[in-house]
Formats: structure tokens, sequence, C-alpha cells
């Protein structure tokens, strides 16, 4: 392939790769190993499993006479991949104390010289394919690893500061309209020659209903309305399964909020703090998403509503929830192999989040990306859109 498209994965190579371990830079050696529940992995365990993706994917199958750095790494770091063998069970990534980050780092350095040695030596359009697969996941995986550390951080009994005024979240809206979109048909799905994952591919039209879609995302302040009103103690408002999770897991505020003095306040990376109230909201699920919406008596946008409306709404500040079910396009087709496994095994039970967020990756997102999360998970930093 041509030298300077060569040069220039290199380049973005190494600055994933560098951005990765710049977020570990503030921990402590013993902040790399917790798991406090089994959705949150340890810093670690990130670290060694987007390197497990460059060697398993591409080193392996195109490196002549590549030797794996560690015979028992496939199975600790192998993540959902069925096709590549047997893993670790996910509960049990903050119990391998063994090997230590030193090693884990030695890891990642091995990796990428034999990454640097492949690129120099042969790049056809397979393995760059691949490798901006890599750096992609690569990049959710940051986006991971800052929301799994703030989970392990959040619920030290302290409230540790990762790093001095890095919050996250104290981002406010620019303003708040109404925005019309008139009935009609509309198309949806990715479209051009930039990378996108394959569940955004299958380019289709749909029929919308009028509606309008708000500019700004429902505050902080908005949010303690709904619960000073008794929101979190009125099941009408609630989805079955909604109110059987907050029961059952005595919810009663947003992820990180503590009511101290008659003050709410949130656990941030920066430290236990003040609930502004002119913030936008966040770390909140579905379940909460949809029952302040019937609160306000509107509701969330479809996935597809939402794509329509992208270009003239200020996002990627937080994860929005659609009220859209997270289910194939038109033609979808799984992939063979291990990289099949990326995305399509997970259509059910789950819903679709758009846009992105204060932790993704700077050009990560795109307004057809699709992410999903079960609908109960409040520790990505979502928020609500509403429409009416």
């Amino acid at each position: 392939m041509d030298a300077v498209l060569t040069n220039n994965l290199l380049i973005d190579y190494k600055k994933t790769r560098r951005r990765t371990v710049d977020f570990c830079a503030p921990l402590q050696i013993e902040d790399y190993v917790p798991q406090p529940v089994p959705f949150a992995s340890p810093p670690k365990w990130h670290l060694a499993h987007v390197s497990w993706f460059f060697e398993e994917m591409i080193l392996k199958k195109y490196k002549k006479e590549y030797r794996e750095f560690h015979k028992d790494f496939s199975f600790l770091f192998n993540s959902y991949y069925q096709t590549v063998g047997e893993r670790t069970f996910r509960a049990h990534r903050g119990n391998i104390t063994r090997p230590g980050v030193e090693e884990v780092y030695q890891y990642r350095a091995y990796v990428d010289q034999h990454i640097e040695t492949l690129l120099a030596e042969e790049l056809n359009e397979e393995i760059a394919n691949l490798m901006v697969l890599g750096l992609n996941h690569e990049q959710q995986h940051q986006e991971l690893l800052i929301t799994d550390l703030k989970y392990a951080l959040g619920h030290n009994p302290v409230f540790p500061v990762y790093r001095e005024g890095y919050s996250l979240v104290n981002d406010k809206n620019d303003k708040h309209n109404w925005l019309t979109f008139d009935e009609g048909v509309y198309e949806i799905g990715h479209q051009g020659e930039g990378f996108c994952f394959d569940n955004e591919l299958g380019r289709h039209k749909v029929y919308l209903q009028k509606f309008e879609i708000s500019s700004a995302l429902v505050t902080n302040g908005e949010y303690i309305e709904f619960i000073e009103d008794g929101g979190y103690e009125q099941f009408h408002y609630w989805l079955d399964e909604g109110w059987s999770w907050l029961k059952e897991k005595d919810i009663c505020a947003p992820l990180y909020w503590h009511k101290i003095d008659g003050q709410w306040h949130h656990y941030t990376l920066s430290g236990l703090q003040a609930v502004d109230p002119e913030t936008i909201l966040s770390h909140i699920s579905f379940y909460e998403a949809n029952a302040y919406a019937r609160w306000k008596g509107m509701r969330l946008a479809t996935e597809f509503e939402w794509e329509v409306a992208a270009d003239q709404l200020a996002w990627g500040k937080r994860w929005e929830w659609t009220n859209s079910a997270y289910l194939p396009y038109p033609g979808f087709e799984i992939a063979e192999g291990a990289v099949g496994e990326y995305n399509g095994k997970f259509m059910i039970n789950q819903m679709v989040l758009r846009g992105g967020s204060v932790a993704t990756s700077p050009a990560h997102s795109r307004k057809t990306y699709r992410n999903f999360f079960h609908p109960h998970f409040q520790w990505q930093f979502t928020g609500i859109r509403l429409v009416k």
C-alpha cells in the first residue's frame, strides 16, 4: 500500500495507544485491579484486552513466525469472542492479580513493537481495515476505562480524586428551543467512505410522523424537580421492569448522587461536589429517562428521529437514550469469524443510545453511531433529550 497511508496509520496507532496509557497516569497501583461489579472491568484488564485484540486479530494471522507474548493471555484477556476460544468469566476479571501491572505494560510494548514491524513489512487492505477496527475498538475501551474507573472510585467511601478539574459533568446547554421536523420519509444509516461499524450499515428509508425535539438536554435542576415531586415513588411513570428494578436496587436518584445535609452532591472524577442545577444531567438509566419523560408529558426520541435531527442538535456531551430497541437494519449480515461477534450477537434486550459523551474519544462518534446498553445501566455518561 501507499507509504503515506502506512505512515498515517502508524501515527494514528501510536496516538491511540498513547492516549490509553495517559488515562492511567494518575492511577496508583491499587487502582488497576478492583472490579466492584461484573460489568465494570479493571483498568489493568482494559490495558491488556485492547493489546490482545491486535495480537489475536492481526499479529497471529499476518505476522510471519509471530510468537504470542504469553500462553495464558488469550484466556485471561479475551472478552466475549466465542470463536477464539476459552476465556475467564467476566465477573472474575478483578481476580487477575497476576500477571502484574508491569507485565501488562510489557505486553503492550511487545504488541506495539510487532505491529509497527508488520506495518513496515506488509500492509494490505485487509490488514489496514483490521487496524482501523482495532483503533476504534481501543477508543471504545478508553471510554469504558474511564467510566469503569469512575464506578470503582465512586464507590470508595472517601471519594478520591482521579484528576483535579476533571469532573466531566460540568457541561451546560448553550440554548433551549424546540426544533420541528415534518412528517415524511427519511434515509437512515451510514453512507460514504469513512469508517463505521457494521451495525450502522444498511442505509434504508423510514417514515416519521411530525415531531418536535428539544435542542437542550435535561439539566440536574429539572431532574431534581422530578425527584422532589415523588417521581421515584409513583409507579405510573415507570415501565413495569423499571419499577421492579428501582424497588429491588433501592434506587432513588441518579448514580453517584448523595443527599448531604439537605443538599444533593455527586461524585465526580475530581471528587465529591455539590450538584449544580444548571449543568446537564448524567448517569441515569433508560428506565429513569423514560419515567422522567412521562412525568413531563413527553417522550424520548426514536433513534431514527434523533439521526434526522442530529445536524441541528448540539450533541456529544452525553449519550442520549432513545426509545428504540437495538435491532439489525435491513440486510444486516454477521461477518464470519471473530470480527462477526462485534455487534450482531448483542441485538436483543438492549436499547440504542445516540451521540457520544464527554468520555468519548475525539472524532470517534458520528450521527449514525449506534451505542447500546441494557436499560438498567447508569454508569455511562447518559442523559435525556425530550420529544413532544
